[in-house]
């Protein structure tokens, strides 16, 4: 099980990803409906300019919010696994820990984390 089965792994992701975008082509009606190229808005009808640019800051403190809470779930693991590794376990986390701090230091620098 080396290279050869991710390279059939990545020929069958493509095979099957490329073969229901074609089936979906054929099989489906295409609609136009000026309805579907308006934005959505949780069903309420959209008022005023519906094009309008929000500031980058939100998405990057969304993003570092989803890095660093998916961060997180490692924890768990080496939770349930700590004490019977020992030592080992201790200063893998401290590493995993040191990485996520200079994630948060770099982050904090740039001015990622200032709310709007």
């Amino acid at each position: 099980m080396g290279s050869s089965s991710l390279i059939v792994l990545i020929l069958a992701a493509i095979a099957f990803s490329g073969i229901a975008i074609l089936l979906s082509t054929f099989v489906l009606k295409a609609s136009t409906n000026k309805q579907k190229g308006e934005p959505y808005e949780c069903g309420i009808p959209t008022t005023g300019k519906t094009w309008i640019q929000l500031n980058v800051g939100y998405y990057l403190f969304a993003l570092i919010f989803l890095i660093f809470d998916v961060e997180l779930v490692f924890l768990y693991p080496w939770a349930v696994v700590a004490k019977t590794t020992g030592w080992l376990a201790f200063v893998e986390i401290v590493i995993f820990f040191f990485i996520l701090f200079m994630g948060f230091l770099y982050a904090h620098k740039k001015g990622a984390l200032k709310w709007i």
